[in-house]
């Protein structure tokens, strides 16, 4: 594999340090694991061997790449006049403490050998850049070298980054009863839909499911109900709104479907014309409208005794959504006249100037008690 050095600091000073230990780290002990050789190792010839064995132990790992890197370093200090050794010292598989331990421990044995008075880093990545504060500890670090390979430093950041998400995914019941349980549940179906013999029917119910999930956790509803059920008297107000309002809403789509006319879908026997035909839809729209609106306006209505129980500071936002929610209807119910009766369009500018002059000066009266109050509370203060 071809690679090629970075410096991150600028080159060794002669002045300042003549006697230099290049050591490539080996934080989580590949060169150990994979071919049982025991660091630190110590010289050109026994860091090339190792080098070696390590490669065709692991062609993959970028750790030999490290070594020879090291070596290379190693005969260039040589070549400028420097006394130098090379070394390859490595921690344990499980990094972390026991491995920097490990490392100052195997530094401190090279130095019994070879007293430098700096150190020259070679390393392969962050985490062996990690141990650096440690080898500091004992030897002034004059340079560190970065060994890039060509496929960029990036994929490893990838895999590191892919690999913590799908651990949090795996173990975090947070999001693992969605990423897991959903997927789980549907396979479980999908299997015995097969067994059974009902393929279409279900992967129908399998669509469904995996829809109503994806909905669910886009709108935060899962997070929404049970914040609206905490057994509270809040939380149980909010709950029976809720529920009312549901069922309210529900039960205006037949009180649509009673409005229309049967004559003018008796004839039509297809969707596409029933639901582009105007008068028809006009009469649906009349026909759900107060039913849907009294739904709405029960958990509208909800939410606001419940905030005004619970003390929240919420309530003008609350009043005046239930405003612009009555304000509108007057404006819809004029709406499904002009596509029942065909009435002029301009019928429809006095319900909406009416509504729009409502929410405004609903929004400003509103607003000014609001500062008011809270002026109030700062002089009390």
């Amino acid at each position: 594999m071809s690679q090629h050095t970075d410096k991150v600091e600028k080159d060794v000073n002669v002045s300042t340090a003549k006697k230099l230990l290049v050591i490539c780290i080996d934080r989580d002990n590949d060169v150990g694991e994979k071919t049982g050789i025991i660091t630190p190792v110590v010289g050109r010839d026994a860091c090339i061997e190792a080098a070696q064995r390590l490669a065709l132990e692991d062609p993959e790992d970028a750790d030999s790449n490290s070594i020879f890197a090291a070596i290379k370093t190693y005969e260039d200090l040589i070549s400028k006049g420097y006394q130098v050794e090379v070394v390859t010292i490595a921690g344990v598989k499980a990094r972390g403490v026991q491995a920097d331990e490990k490392i100052l421990v195997e530094t401190k044995k090279v130095l019994e050998k070879f007293s430098a008075n700096g150190a020259v880093i070679v390393s392969d990545g962050e985490d062996d850049e990690s141990v650096i504060p440690v080898i500091q500890n004992v030897l002034p670090v004059v340079s560190v070298q970065r060994v890039v390979m060509k496929v960029s430093r990036s994929v490893e950041y990838s895999y590191a980054v892919f690999g913590k998400y799908l651990k949090m995914l795996v173990y975090d019941s947070k999001y693992s009863k969605f990423f897991l349980g959903v997927p789980g549940i549907l396979l479980l179906i999908g299997g015995i839909g097969t067994v059974i013999g009902y393929t279409a029917e279900i992967f129908a119910l399998l669509v469904s499911i995996l829809g109503a999930a994806f909905l669910i956790r886009a709108f935060d509803i899962d997070r929404t109900l049970s914040n609206w059920s905490k057994p509270t008297p809040m939380g149980f107000i909010r709950m029976f709104t809720m529920v009312a309002g549901v069922l309210l809403i529900l039960s205006s789509v037949p009180s649509g479907i009673d409005a229309v006319d049967p004559k003018l879908i008796e004839n039509n026997i297809e969707i596409i014309p029933i639901i582009t035909d105007k008068v028809i839809v006009g009469q649906f729209v009349s026909g759900v409208l107060p039913m849907l609106w009294i739904g709405l306006g029960s958990i509208f209505a909800g939410t606001l005794l419940s905030n005004w129980m619970g003390g929240v500071p919420r309530q003008i936002s609350d009043i005046l959504r239930i405003i612009v929610w009555a304000a509108l209807y007057p404006i819809i119910l004029q709406f499904t006249n002009i596509m029942i009766n065909d009435e002029p369009s301009l019928t429809l500018v006095p319900p909406l100037l009416g509504g729009l002059a409502v929410t405004l000066i609903s929004a400003t009266i509103l607003f000014k008690k609001y500062r008011k109050h809270k002026d109030q509370e700062m002089v009390s203060d």
